[in-house]
């Protein structure tokens, strides 16, 4: 499974959760600020893999290819995680539909991003030489979502430290691994069963 490294732990973790023979080789999470690279990215990894394996899946949504990853996966033949986004695939579509619908000026995190966002947003933008910038990059936002996988007290408090950073406030969604889990069983040709663990909230 070769997953994106913003999910290659939740990944690793239902694999192993559910007895899955599945070996997850994650990419640099820093990809997503250079969208344009993942698909190159992806294909470079599945032909180094594919040697190996049996069979190499991906779990990636779009996340801002533009259909530059599904010609790969098609060219290649391996499947891909359903949706646009990491967001689509924690939360589902008609959820994110909804919050964007009700709030277009929405910042989303998820556990990865307000863990990881110093270094993934505050360092790659710069906003720690210049905080001046702030405004710039995010003065169009009104909220901050954090989609929580799993809402504990130190997780929590990394998306406060995110919001209270942009000046926005803080809501939390618990939508748990549980989507994941099924779209992921949906590439591992696994029927998912509930856990009891992890659900949507």
């Amino acid at each position: 499974m070769i997953a994106c490294g913003a999910i290659a732990r939740p990944v690793a973790d239902a694999a192993a959760r559910r007895g899955w023979p599945v070996d997850v080789h994650p990419l640099p999470p820093l990809l997503h600020n250079r969208p344009e690279r993942i698909a190159a990215a992806v294909e470079q990894r599945v032909r180094d893999l594919r040697p190996r394996y049996g069979r190499v899946a991906v779990a990636y949504a779009d996340c801002g290819t533009y259909g530059a990853l599904d010609d790969v996966c098609a060219r290649l033949g391996v499947p891909r995680l359903p949706g646009t986004d990491c967001y689509e695939v924690f939360a589902g579509a008609a959820r994110m539909r909804a919050l964007l619908e009700a709030e277009p000026g929405t910042y989303v995190l998820t556990d990865y991003l307000a863990t990881s966002f110093h270094r993934s947003v505050v360092v790659e933008l710069g906003l720690d030489r210049f905080p001046e910038l702030r405004d710039d990059y995010f003065g169009h936002y009104r909220r901050v979502v954090w989609l929580a996988q799993h809402p504990t007290a130190r997780v929590r408090a990394a998306a406060e430290r995110a919001a209270g950073l942009l000046g926005l406030p803080l809501e939390e969604i618990v939508v748990g691994d549980a989507l994941l889990e099924q779209a992921l069983a949906g590439l591992v040709d696994i029927p998912s069963r509930s856990s009891g663990r992890s659900r949507p909230g």
